[in-house]
């Protein structure tokens, strides 16, 4: 029997009994992909990249850190000083949660722009939120774990927030510290929780994809899949397309490593955790900055940490604010519009999360805010009802005809 006759009868064998191969040669090879798909659908799989690259080495750093008051910092000292290669280990971990929701918003923003959330849609959507929380979460839990300053006044702001809660938020409070203030208990149980919860996240990750292989990926233009004309196998073409992507990704990732892995962070991290000095200015990582804006935009601790919850709870709701008959927004002229608008307000709910809340940021937060909650709540229902579009085209494949029929036109008169 020739090697080859052999191999394919082991991988027959193998897949008779454990379709692995069958799976894969039906999700990333043969995979019907609308044939229109451009670069925003790549940040998809870089995702996923970076969940495998902060598991890997978030599990090579657990090898060496420590979860004791005491020890914490000096633990993550020696990981950057005495384990070999311990400090890319870190820059890489600590970069790459940044760059983990760097990429994730723009998958949801993405999708914001695209309805990918409307019918047939809602449940992979809402699982995508689901990963946004439980990445939230983690990363919470990971900013602890240093033990500077920032992370241990920022754990205890953070936790306090709950004691705003009647009746409950003490216990709940109690409860997330381990005892009466943020201390040893509280950083064991946040390591083994920032340590699990990423399992939890490629558990509801594995569900995303499976609702999204139920109906397939949203396009550009919104339409449905209305023959085989309008799709292509997902390999080669969005593979070397997703490869292409994951390049420069890697690129933009490395710089970040190399030539500035503190940009994002704080410098006062850098300090020992002291519960007798408040730093002047406790600020969040810059990606829950936009969140910290709305806290702290109401005077009121209960109301403030309840729009916080509902700024993340209102997309949940999205397909159902949101019920107009065209998803993408390329043929949505007001709510494009509006859209850009909401995107603007959001970095700068991010700026003034990060500054002082006084004087005029607390009126920009404040007014930041209202726009927030108003384009789901008020703009996108109206919008839902009277907005008016021109004629869509008939399918996928007339819009990428007709697409590159105008650019042909427009270079030859050129």
């Amino acid at each position: 029997m020739s090697k080859d006759t052999e191999k394919k009868g082991i991988t027959s064998w193998i897949d008779e009994r454990l379709p692995v191969f069958t799976f894969i040669n039906h999700n990333l090879r043969d995979y019907p992909t609308p044939k229109n798909l451009n670069y925003f659908w790549n940040f998809g799989s870089l995702a996923g990249v970076t969940l495998v690259i902060m598991i890997i080495t978030g599990i090579l750093l657990a090898m060496q850190y420590t979860a004791d008051t005491d020890l914490a910092f000096d633990s993550v000292e020696r990981i950057m000083r005495d384990v070999n290669n311990g400090w890319l280990l870190r820059y890489i971990h600590m970069n790459g949660a940044s760059m983990f929701f760097i990429i994730v918003y723009i998958h949801i923003f993405r999708g914001l722009y695209y309805g990918s959330y409307k019918y047939p849609r809602e449940i992979l959507w809402m699982l995508g939120v689901v990963i946004l929380l439980l990445m939230m979460a983690t990363a919470f839990m990971g900013y602890v774990l240093p033990w500077g300053q920032m992370s241990f006044w920022g754990a205890t702001v953070i936790t306090n927030l709950f004691s705003a809660f009647p009746v409950v938020g003490d216990y709940i409070v109690t409860f997330l510290w381990g005892g009466f203030s943020v201390d040893n208990p509280t950083l064991t149980r946040f390591f083994v929780l920032h340590y699990l919860l990423p399992f939890a996240i490629v558990g509801v990750v594995a569900l995303h994809l499976v609702a999204l292989h139920q109906f397939g990926s949203n396009n550009p233009t919104g339409i449905d899949v209305k023959s085989d004309g309008d799709t292509i196998p997902f390999h080669p073409y969005y593979t070397v397309k997703d490869y292409f992507g994951l390049g420069v990704y890697l690129i933009i990732f490395a710089a970040l490593v190399f030539f500035a892995p503190n940009f994002l962070g704080h410098p006062d991290n850098y300090i020992p955790a002291n519960p007798l000095q408040t730093p002047a200015h406790i600020v969040p990582e810059w990606y829950f900055l936009p969140f910290y804006a709305i806290l702290r935009a109401v005077p009121d601790k209960l109301m403030g940490v309840l729009l916080m919850f509902a700024a993340v709870a209102v997309l949940f709701l999205l397909p159902w604010l949101d019920k107009h008959r065209v998803r993408s927004a390329q043929f949505r002229p007001y709510y494009k519009q509006f859209y850009w608008l909401f995107f603007v307000d959001c970095m700068i709910l991010g700026w003034v999360g990060a500054m002082p809340a006084e004087g005029i940021y607390v009126t920009i937060s404040r007014a930041a805010s209202i726009y927030y909650f108003a384009f789901f709540l008020v703009i996108m229902p109206i919008l839902s009802r009277y907005e008016k579009i021109g004629e869509l085209p008939s399918s996928i494949s007339s819009a990428v005809l007709s697409d590159k029929f105008d650019k042909g036109t427009e270079s030859y008169a050129k």
